[in-house]
């Protein structure tokens, strides 16, 4: 007995040939980012570079310090192990804060964007409870969770309780309804039409939210901290301004500006793999 081969056997094993214009596109892409990049980081030396001959020169170091001073600062602070405690500390809060906020802030939002009779009983409830400024609920973390981490995390959780609530809230709403009523004639069930129409539809929505939320749970844990602590990058920076040690309040902030945007570009690389289907 004979085997035919089929056709479309082995179709999928063709080799891909790109044409000379895609290649020569690429890597014209590839010279612009490698550009981009280098200038990114001139900048950066300039800057240094000026802030180091400012100080003293154009502007007193007690008010601007020098890159040598907060460089010498964080030095000392991984040498003895306070960068890598108060460091752990902020990060769990924020992590932490993060969390919860995201998670009560996703199941709100979608509940919310599917059931137009919870969204009209809630929503002024809602809005004037987004309209306090978050910083006026500090004292009364404080007063409800003690001076340990437990008011920071409150602090950070309701700053990204709000952004996340919002951003999931208007993609659930923005999925369009000829979509859910095509699948709806399909025969698919509420988790079919969750898991088919509604999330992918509000993804980028969901994720723009988380992104732009991470930054705000640094602040807030970092404000929990100026309000009361004795531990975390915000007590450092405050006990720093404190005692009118310049270098260490830079230090602190340095330190805050490399950890919230190192979070916000895995945040960002996470965004570009899930949301790859869009191209």
């Amino acid at each position: 007995m004979s085997l035919k081969s089929d056709p479309l056997d082995g179709a999928d094993e063709r080799p891909n040939f790109k044409t000379a214009a895609v290649l020569a596109y690429e890597a014209q892409a590839s010279r612009r980012r490698l550009v981009l990049r280098v200038l990114q980081v001139l900048f950066g030396v300039a800057m240094i570079g000026f802030w180091q001959v400012a100080s003293g020169t154009l502007v007193d170091p007690f008010f601007i310090s020098s890159p040598a001073d907060v460089i010498e600062t964080l030095r000392r602070w991984v040498i003895d192990g306070t960068l890598a405690t108060h460091l752990w500390i902020t990060l769990y809060a924020t992590f932490s804060g993060f969390g919860i906020g995201a998670l009560v802030g996703f199941t709100l939002g979608f509940l919310f964007g599917r059931w137009d009779a919870i969204a009209t009983i809630f929503d002024p409830y809602v809005t004037a409870l987004y309209c306090l400024p978050k910083i006026a609920l500090a004292p009364l973390f404080i007063m409800w969770f003690g001076i340990g981490i437990e008011s920071k995390i409150a602090m950070s959780a309701v700053i990204v309780f709000f952004l996340v609530f919002l951003n999931t809230f208007g993609g659930v709403r923005d999925v369009s309804q000829i979509y859910i009523n095509a699948v709806r004639i399909m025969g698919a069930n509420e988790w079919q039409l969750l898991r088919v129409v509604i999330l992918p539809s509000a993804a980028a929505w969901v994720l723009t939210g988380l992104k732009v939320s991470v930054p705000y749970a640094l602040i807030g844990a970092v404000v929990g901290e100026f309000m009361s602590s004795n531990r975390g990058i915000g007590f450092l920076i405050a006990q720093a301004s404190g005692i009118y040690d310049t270098a260490a309040v830079f230090a602190g902030l340095v330190v805050l500006a490399i950890a919230g945007a190192s979070i916000s570009a895995v945040l960002k690389r996470v965004e570009t793999h899930v949301l790859r289907w869009r191209g």
